[in-house]
């Protein structure tokens, strides 16, 4: 189930939350906050959507996945507000009969969450001024 939250994010809860017994990988991806970019020493990263479409996007994401790739389920997670460096963001756990698909899906949600969901990111810069970080573009 897609969730955003503007509380830390809880990857384990996440991850046994998709265990199960028929399925020999459960992968879980961590996305977290960096304190640079581009060369630039990011102070503070917060992030905004617009959450209604973001969730449905998000839930498509993990339906998807499941459709597309041998996987047994997904589940996706994303922080709003403020993150903190080193705090997950995002939380993708996929579970899966074998490892294979797990990463490619995995892959595939994520690749997919920067070019469709309506997320934002804002950075603030040591040296000054903030910034909206542009996403993944969409090709077409």
């Amino acid at each position: 189930m897609a969730t955003l939250s503007h509380e830390p994010l809880d990857a384990a809860a996440a991850t046994a939350a998709l265990q199960r017994r028929d399925c020999g990988a459960v992968l879980t991806f961590l996305g977290t906050t960096r304190d640079h970019h581009d060369g630039r020493h990011v102070t503070r990263l917060s992030y905004e959507a617009y959450e209604p479409m973001a969730l449905r996007e998000l839930e498509a994401l993990e339906r998807e996945s499941c459709e597309r790739f041998e996987i047994e389920a997904c589940t996706v997670a994303h922080r709003l507000g403020e993150v903190p460096p080193a705090e997950p963001s995002v939380v993708v756990v996929v579970a899966s009969h074998h490892r294979g698909p797990a990463f490619d899906a995995c892959r595939w949600v994520m690749d997919e969450l920067k070019k469709r969901v309506p997320i934002w990111k804002k950075e603030t810069y040591a040296e000054g001024g903030e910034e909206w970080v542009s996403g993944t573009k969409l090709e077409g």
